[in-house]
């Protein structure tokens, strides 16, 4: 086989492969003879049925198969043995001519090759980049607090209603006919709960303000929650279809008004986050509270100060000259289920994209980074932990997590995502020893600015 490239650009490469009959002759021979021995034909017994009949039905089709997979083996050992920085697939070049694959060869394939820009970027103690360290403030403390005494508060009941609360009423639902009186054969519903205050329309909410326990207030549940015939539904224990044309007012009788009260500073509430008499004192809570943040906000910053390495090094790097118009071919290729306006409208930010892309793979290169395969093992299971505590489960036994975890490793599209993050965890901690840290306090509310900047 005869490969040539053509690079006149630097960018922009015309690959083309010149496939002969040796090249692919014995592996068509090989393949044949299997169909010979396979073959099912009327008049000739398996394995008797003439080698001119099989060629005659299989022949091209099968060297068709043979080329293809020669030329992909081929051009993936060209690309890596010339060491070609090849952005995504080859694709077949518009100046391929048409081949007839029943004649005889040789063959001529072309290739379009997007090749990545040259360059080369470092980043050693001269290079200056801001690191935010969050400090954890009183303030944060206490909007810590706050939450775990939400978070461990209880009901209690009440005698008067109040909206900002978020009280919860329960009572019996009645339909009413025109005249206001209990319809006979209606709708009831006992120990119905709402939450006036999600009431959409103002009117039917303001019937509910000042209610008491034993009140019995009329409301219309359509006229509530107008266009939300589900919610009706769910109110009134029917099918959302049946409340299609309900229009009736309804009474409620109050019998319980429940109120979520938020705990209290206290033993009770240290008890609750850290165990019976971990803690027992204000301070030791406070001082634990703010330990716990510490780490999180160290997370935070870490992942700002990646961000703002891109920026640095992009800069560093300054504009880069890229095969854009085969780019954006290889992108439609790879969304094929999308219109010539996805692409236009997402190829400025996939061209950013593959711009740190490549920067990355030189910074990573340049000071050893390795994803071993234990890191994907401990970064599956710390996505196991994360998605059991997305639905509160905090204390899942390790059996469970590793269960779940070797799961989440069968999976491509999982691998990829844990080395992606292994990657940028362990490059952060390498840069954050080789460049000049500017070190800035803030306080949370501070950082969270910066993002808006």
């Amino acid at each position: 086989m005869k490969i040539s490239f053509e690079n006149p650009d630097k960018v922009n490469g015309l690959l083309t492969l010149t496939v002969e009959a040796e090249d692919y002759k014995e592996n068509v021979e090989k393949k044949l003879k299997e169909y010979r021995r396979k073959a099912s034909v009327p008049g000739f017994r398996p394995g008797n049925v003439p080698m001119g009949l099989i060629k005659r039905q299989y022949g091209t089709a099968v060297k068709v198969d043979e080329i293809n997979k020669l030329l992909g083996e081929s051009i993936y050992k060209y690309v890596n043995d010339n060491n070609i920085m090849m952005l995504g697939e080859p694709l077949p070049s518009d100046k391929q001519v048409a081949q007839d694959m029943d004649a005889d060869g040789p063959y001529v394939f072309a290739f379009d090759i997007a090749v990545a820009p040259e360059f080369t970027i470092s980043l050693t103690d001269k290079d200056k980049i801001n690191y935010y360290q969050i400090e954890v403030d009183d303030a944060i403390v206490d909007s810590q607090i706050d939450m775990l005494a939400n978070r461990n508060g209880h009901h209690e009941k009440v005698e008067e209603f109040d909206a900002k609360l978020n009280d919860m009423l329960k009572g019996d639902l009645r339909q009413l006919d025109e005249n206001g009186n209990t319809l006979e054969g209606g709708i009831t519903v006992s120990e119905a709960v709402l939450m006036p205050q999600f009431i959409k329309v103002e009117e039917q909410k303001a019937l509910f303000e000042g209610a008491r326990l034993g009140d019995i207030i009329t409301f219309n549940p359509k006229k509530a929650y107008p266009d939300n015939d589900a919610e009706v539904a769910s109110l009134l224990k029917m099918k959302k279809e049946e409340v299609a044309e309900l229009n009736a007012d309804f009474s409620f009788q109050i019998t319980e008004i429940s109120r979520y009260v938020k705990a209290t500073m206290g033993q009770d509430l240290y008890d609750a986050v850290y165990g019976p008499g971990t803690v027992t004192s204000e301070e030791d809570f406070r001082t634990r509270i703010a330990e716990s943040l510490r780490p999180q906000f160290e997370v935070e910053s870490d992942y700002k100060f990646l961000t703002d390495v891109r920026k640095y090094a992009e800069d560093k790097v300054g504009e880069l000259t890229f095969p854009e118009e085969l780019l954006k071919r290889i992108m439609k290729q790879n969304n094929k289920d999308k219109d010539e306006k996805f692409v236009d409208e997402h190829f400025n930010d996939s061209l950013a994209d593959l711009k740190w892309h490549l920067i990355k793979e030189q910074l990573v290169a340049a000071n050893q980074v390795k994803v071993e395969e234990n890191d994907v093992k401990m970064g599956a299971r710390e996505m196991a932990r994360s998605q059991f505590a997305q639905y509160g489960m905090n204390d899942v036994p390790d059996e469970y997590l590793d269960n779940y975890a070797a799961d989440l490793m069968k999976k491509k599209e999982y691998v990829d995502r844990i080395v992606d993050m292994t990657i940028d965890r362990k490059l952060t901690q390498v840069l954050k020893n080789v460049v000049k840290l500017n070190t800035k306090k803030v306080t949370f509310e501070q950082f969270r600015e910066l993002d808006k900047k």
